[in-house]
Parts: structure tokens; sequence; C-alpha cells
């Protein structure tokens, strides 16, 4: 029987989305089972997302515009329901995050979120999240759009030398995350470090935290514990971290030597297939 739940579609943003799926479908004389087979997807899961108890991906909805002649609509509304899905702690840097033009990132123990896998990013959050899993990964590759803009922010990251050593996932997923990281190289506007374990105490021993800058906001800095961030705009903080990132980008290897190591280590810890380094 088809779920005819009653959305308000000014509840949340996966709301908003069903029921505008629901009267774009029905405007179009369709049921959801027909709607179903233009996306090859089962009529139930046209049901869950209507009746917001299914998450929709970006590919569901740019299938669904194309079969529903929405010019884009749902590829839009996408974008904020997948957003809405993170941490509510999580939701304000991830939002400044995306209007930033430059993204400096010291990363202790992970890999940047922006620079993840889908494997990657999974085996991480299914340690906490399963009942959210498949909405969390799919709002974290979300944010990885910025990068794929016409004009995409400036991203320089320093990863910990520990972060290529820390299995996540498997050595399968961890060789195709390090291989990800090498293929930013082909990507002027994103520089990636590497932290050697030989560079001793360093400005970031405190643990990770980013900057953000902007066109026309003050800079930000962010920094965030088990279930909250901090994000704050005091000059002095600001002043005090861009020197300590600057300290950390000239004790790190240089983005040169930083993929030689990476590809070391995905070929020597990793590399059981060996074509898989460049």
């Amino acid at each position: 029987m088809v779920n005819i739940r009653t959305l308000d579609p000014s509840a949340s943003p996966l709301d908003y989305y069903g029921s505008e799926l629901r009267r774009e479908r029905e405007r179009a004389g369709m049921t959801q089972g027909q709607l179903g087979g233009c996306l090859f997807c089962a009529a139930s899961l046209i049901g869950q997302i209507e009746t917001a108890m299914k998450v929709p991906t970006r590919d569901f909805s740019e299938r669904l515009d194309a079969a529903l002649g929405t010019e884009g609509r749902f590829s839009r509304l996408v974008g904020l329901v997948l957003r809405s899905q993170l941490p509510t702690w999580f939701q304000q840097y991830a939002e400044m995050e995306g209007l930033a033009t430059y993204i400096s990132a010291y990363q202790a123990q992970l890999v940047y979120g922006l620079l993840q896998t889908k494997d990657y990013a999974r085996a991480l959050l299914e340690v906490d999240h399963h009942d959210q899993l498949d909405e969390l990964v799919a709002a974290r590759l979300e944010r990885q759009r910025i990068l794929e803009r016409e004009h995409p922010p400036v991203l320089w990251t320093v990863l910990d030398e520990a972060v290529l050593l820390r299995e996540m996932g498997g050595r399968e997923v961890m060789r195709k995350q390090l291989a990800h990281l090498l293929a930013f190289q082909e990507r002027p506007w994103v520089k990636i470090q590497v932290l050697p374990f030989t560079a001793g105490q360093h400005s970031g021993m405190m643990g990770s935290f980013n900057l953000l800058r902007f066109d026309s906001h003050p800079d930000l800095f962010y920094s965030e514990t088990y279930d909250s961030g901090h994000m704050t705009a005091n000059p002095q903080v600001i002043r005090e971290r861009s020197v300590g990132y600057a300290r950390l980008q000239a004790a790190a290897l240089s983005p040169e030597d930083s993929a030689a190591l990476i590809a070391r280590v995905m070929e020597e810890r990793y590399g059981a297939d060996r074509s898989t380094v460049a």
C-alpha cells in the first residue's frame, strides 16, 4: 500500500524535498512505480523519499530532474538536504567552508574531509554512526563539490605522517586513499604536505585545526572536540594560529617530497598491487 504520510514542507530540507517530489510526480501524472521505472529504482524508494524516511542522493536527484523535466530543481535542493544530515554543531562550519576562498588545514590523525575517498569516509564514519552511515557519507562527499567549481578555493593541507600509517578500512581502502591524494598533484589550487615524525615537537601538538579566509568576511579559526566544534574570528587567535600554521608548513616536507613519501608508503605498506603507483 502506498504511503501517503502528510509532510510539513517547512519542517526540514528533507521534508521539503519529499513534498516537492510528490507534487512534481503527481503533476506529471505518474505513480511511484512508474517514476521508479524511469529512474531504475523501486517504487518503495520513491515512497520513502516522498515521506522523508530516506535521504536522496545527488545521482538520484539528477536522474529525477531528467525524468520530470524540473530543470535542476532537485539537484539544487539535494545540497541543502545533505548538509542538513551533518551533525548540527558542524553545519555552520560546513557552510563557511563552502564560502571560503582559501582553506588551510592541519590534520593530526585523519585525511581532511575534502580529500577523503568514499570508502575511507565510510570506514571512518561507521565506527560511531551505523544508523546514519549512508547519509553521512553522502553529506561528506557533497562537501567535496566545492573543489569541482569553476573557481574552487585554494586548499593547503598539512597531514601528520601518522595519517598515512593509520589503516582505515583495510589495505585496499588505504591504497586507494593515498592514490587519491597523489592525484591532487595535478590541481594547482590543492597542495598537500606531510609533517614527518622527524619534525619532533611542532606548533600543531594541541591537535587538528583549520583556518578559513574569505573575500568579504573575517578570517575564521576552527577546531573540534568529540561532539562539538569551536569557530572564532578573534584577531589574536587568527594571528597566533596563522603563525603556527606557517611554522607547520616550514617543518613539513615540500609538496614534492610529501608526494614521494605518500607514494612510498602506498607501495611498501599497502601496495600488494604495485601497478597503482604511478
